[in-house]
């Protein structure tokens, strides 16, 4: 690997920003491509289904065998809120290999007894947030129903372009906090980001089914690639 693709290598995973290494069999020539400039790139369907994937592999493409090394971040789960779906959910998450992180101001809940294997911030999000460095590769949960905690961490999570942002309540409860949010100053775009009801539509009930629920919509904004808006049928 030449010098210059090794230090913009190096320097795109220091940034958890993602990137794809391409060798083209035949000539074992090599280019880097940065995942934010993929969709320019001749071979963008291809890199954009590896990038999903998360793995490296052979491809072949109009323009010749190819091997994509693929370097991704590993991807973070940051939830507010120390309740009992919290206990479900965090262990989910971590068999997946995401690097979860609990906030909850209260310290009744935020425990090292009710999360002994969780990091767990018992502060409040504009204290705790920040350090973490919440990214694009960040999959959010709000699940205290305190706006107080939420909300701010809601805000911080839409700033960051988290992949998934999820937010546990009924409708009404979500109704109520496009309300608060909007007055904050966000969009309606930003708000439509938001995934509420919380987690895929299986008939969860009990705090460990609805874990599942909401674990499942996170892999699946992950992996799946975002449905295209239906076109306006012609007048």
């Amino acid at each position: 690997m030449k010098l210059d693709i090794l230090h913009t290598l190096n320097t795109e995973r220091a940034a958890r920003r993602a990137v794809v290494v391409v060798t083209d069999i035949d000539s074992g020539a090599q280019r880097l491509i940065k995942a934010t400039e993929a969709d320019k790139d001749p071979l963008a369907e291809t890199i954009d289904k590896r990038l999903r994937m998360g793995k490296s592999g052979m491809e072949d493409t109009a323009q010749g065998r190819v091997f994509l090394t693929v370097h991704v971040p590993s991807p973070k789960l940051v939830i507010t809120g120390a309740v009992h779906i919290s206990q479900a959910l965090a262990p989910i998450a971590q068999m997946l290999g995401y690097d979860v992180t609990i906030v909850d101001p209260r310290t009744a809940f935020a425990s090292k007894e009710r999360f002994p294997d969780v990091k767990v911030l018992a502060e409040w999000p504009d204290v705790a947030l920040p350090p973490l460095n919440v990214d694009r590769y960040t999959a959010f949960v709000a699940c205290t129903h305190d706006p107080k905690i939420d909300d701010p961490a809601l805000l911080h999570a839409l700033a960051r372009d988290c992949f998934y942002i999820g937010a546990l309540g009924s409708r009404k409860t979500h109704a109520k906090r496009n309300e608060r949010l909007k007055a904050a100053g966000i969009s309606d775009a930003d708000f439509a980001r938001i995934h509420a009801p919380i987690g895929l539509d299986i008939g969860a009930i009990s705090p460990a089914e609805i874990a599942v629920s909401i674990m499942g919509e996170i892999v699946q904004s992950l992996r799946q690639k975002p449905a295209r808006p239906a076109k306006a049928e012609a007048a």
